[in-house]
């Protein structure tokens, strides 16, 4: 099985990393990723992860919770970098060489983000796990995940959600909405279908790099992306 790209970049949510809980982690969901990425880095393919905060903290709103943005936005910065632990941590278990790389100092738990050391453990077969997002508040980690990907050169973004890819309306919701198996970016902004937010979105728009949104909770879904399967939806 030859896989259809060399390198990739991971975008997976806080959210992903909870199951059926409410908050925190579930191991359950860890173990399965830490397998799915353990047979994709078995066919060669170099893997990145971003992984988002929200199962921990999230920093967006300020009338709700009293905190100022930018401090919020540290706080989830930081919730980011307890999930890439854990998401190492499972990687480790399942025997996967692994670094997790931060953008804000931590010398004690990860190495400061560093372009060509990062790119340099890709090539070793080394995971690479990029926490505490862009480093800098008013970001989301979907835009890190953009930013980290265009850096290293990877060949595409594969955003794991819990949907089988992108809908012309919320498909929990709207039981009438339509699955696109491809669309364009053009396309995505017209019909005002939130892949990302604008920021990250415009990054891969202007950088030619291509996501594919999958629903990463299904086992084997990541090894047939990889593989080039038609699953998800290709945004190009």
């Amino acid at each position: 099985m030859l896989p259809k790209y060399k390198r990739i970049l991971l975008k997976l949510s806080g959210e992903s990393l909870m199951g059926d809980k409410n908050f925190g982690l579930d191991s359950n969901v860890i173990a399965q990723y830490a397998m799915d990425i353990k047979k994709i880095t078995e066919l060669g393919v170099q893997v990145a992860l971003v992984i988002g905060g929200g199962n921990i903290y999230r920093g967006m709103n300020e009338a709700e919770t009293g905190i100022e943005r930018a401090q919020g936005d540290y706080m989830g910065m930081l919730a980011t970098v307890i999930n890439g632990m854990a998401v190492q941590s499972g990687l480790e278990k399942a025997g996967v060489y692994t670094r997790l790389q931060s953008a804000i100092k931590m010398e004690q738990i990860a190495e400061p983000y560093i372009r060509r050391r990062a790119m340099r453990h890709l090539e070793k077969g080394r995971v690479v796990i990029f926490g505490a997002g862009t480093g800098n508040p008013y970001f989301t980690t979907d835009t890190a995940g953009s930013l980290r990907a265009i850096e290293i050169k990877a060949d595409v973004i594969l955003k794991g959600t819990r949907v089988d890819g992108i809908y012309s309306a919320d498909p929990e919701k709207d039981p009438s909405a339509k699955k696109f198996n491809t669309i364009s970016f053009a396309d995505c902004i017209s019909k005002k279908l939130s892949v990302m937010d604008m920021t990250a979105f415009t990054l891969c728009m202007e950088n030619n790099l291509p996501i594919i949104v999958f629903d990463m909770n299904k086992p084997g879904n990541l090894l047939r992306v990889v593989t080039g399967e038609k699953v998800g939806t290709l945004v190009s």
